[in-house]
C-alpha cells in the first residue's frame, strides 16, 4: 500500500503547525520539509528543475529551517513522520549537522528523516563557508560522518575533507536516521542505491520515473543491496486521481508527495482553514478510499 506525504513548501510558517496535525488525523504518512537558505538576488546559474531555470519562489517566499520546523511540528504530534526533501548538504558543516539531527530524532521519538542533495547554487556554498568544487565528493564523505556519529559511541574520523579525533554526541538516536537521497543524475542514483535508505524525487513525469526506478534496481543489485528496504518517494507532475496513484504504486512508488490545497484552487498563501479542508477532502478520497474514480 502506496503512502501518502504532504509537501509543505513556500507555506506560511503559522500554518506548520495546523497543518501536520490535520495530516496526522487524517491519516498522511509524513511531511516533508523543503530547504531553501537564502534568496540571492542574482543567481549564477539555473535552477535545474524548472524548463527556463528561473526559481519558483521570491525573496519574500516563506521558508524555515527544516530541522526546527520537524522538531516544532513534532512537539505539536505524536504518530506523523518528518522528513527534509531535501535539505541541501553541500553548504552545511556535518559535525554540527549530526547534532541537529540526532536532536530531532530524539525529540520527534524516531520520527524523522533525512532526505539530502548536494546543492544547485554555487551561491549557498560560497557564502556558507564551503567549497562548491568537488562538491560531490565532499558530499559522500558528509554522509559517512554522519551516519558514523548519529551511530553512536565513541568515534573518529580521518578523511580527505573532514577530520577529528575521537567524540561522542549523546544521546544517540535510539534508531537509525532514515537517509533518502535525492537526485536525478546517474551519480545521484548511484548514491541513493549505495548508502541510501530511499530515493526522492523532484518534480518528475511518469515516464522518465519509471525509467528511474529500473536503473535504481540495478544498481541496488550490482551494490549487493537488492533485498534491503529502500523507499521510493516521487513528485509526480503527471498521475493524479485513484487511476494515477495506482500506476505509482504498481510502478514501485512507495510515497506519494502531494499538495492537496493547490488540487482545489487554493495558492500557498490560502488560508489554514482552507487547507485543512483540502487535507481532508483528499485523505477521504484517496487514503480512505471514499472515492472509487
Amino acid at each position: 500500500m502506496v503512502d501518502f506525504t504532504v509537501a509543505v513548501a513556500m507555506t506560511p510558517l503559522d500554518q506548520l503547525t495546523g497543518i501536520a496535525q490535520t495530516a496526522e488525523e487524517c491519516g498522511f504518512s509524513s511531511i516533508a520539509l523543503p530547504d531553501s537558505l537564502f534568496f540571492m538576488e542574482k543567481q549564477s546559474v539555473d535552477y535545474p528543475y524548472t524548463p527556463d531555470g528561473s526559481r519558483m519562489w521570491t525573496p519574500d517566499t516563506p521558508w524555515v529551517d527544516p530541522l526546527i520546523a520537524a522538531a516544532s511540528m513534532g512537539a505539536a504530534t505524536s504518530t506523523i513522520r518528518f522528513y527534509t526533501q531535501v535539505l541541501k548538504l553541500g553548504s552545511r558543516n556535518p559535525v554540527l549537522l549530526a547534532r541537529q539531527v540526532g536532536s530531532v530524532a530524539n525529540l520527534t521519538g524516531n520520527r524523522f528523516g533525512l532526505g539530502v542533495g548536494i546543492g544547485w547554487a554555487p551561491e549557498e556554498f560560497e557564502w556558507c563557508g564551503a567549497p562548491y568544487e568537488r562538491r560531490g565528493k565532499r558530499v559522500d564523505e558528509m554522509i559517512e560522518v554522519l551516519s558514523l556519529i548519529l551511530g553512536g559511541g565513541m568515534v573518529e574520523h580521518h578523511g580527505e575533507f573532514f577530520d577529528f579525533d575521537r567524540l561522542q554526541m549523546s544521546p544517540a538516536p535510539t534508531a537509525p536516521v532514515p537517509l533518502y537521497v535525492g537526485g536525478h543524475t546517474d551519480v545521484a542514483l548511484r548514491r541513493a542505491a549505495r548508502v541510501g535508505d530511499g530515493w526522492t524525487s523532484a518534480m518528475i513525469k511518469f515516464d522518465d520515473l519509471v525509467a528511474v526506478i529500473a536503473r535504481l534496481r540495478e544498481l541496488r543489485e550490482e551494490y549487493g543491496r537488492a533485498d534491503v528496504p529502500f523507499e521510493i518517494q516521487a513528485v509526480c507532475v503527471d498521475r493524479f486521481g485513484s487511476s494515477g496513484y495506482a500506476e505509482l504504486a504498481d510502478a514501485g512508488v512507495t510515497d506519494i508527495l502531494v499538495v492537496p490545497w493547490i488540487f482545489d484552487g487554493h495558492g500557498f498563501d490560502s488560508p489554514l482553514d482552507a487547507k485543512q479542508e483540502s487535507l481532508r477532502r483528499f485523505a477521504d478520497k484517496y487514503i480512505h478510499g471514499k472515492d472509487a474514480a
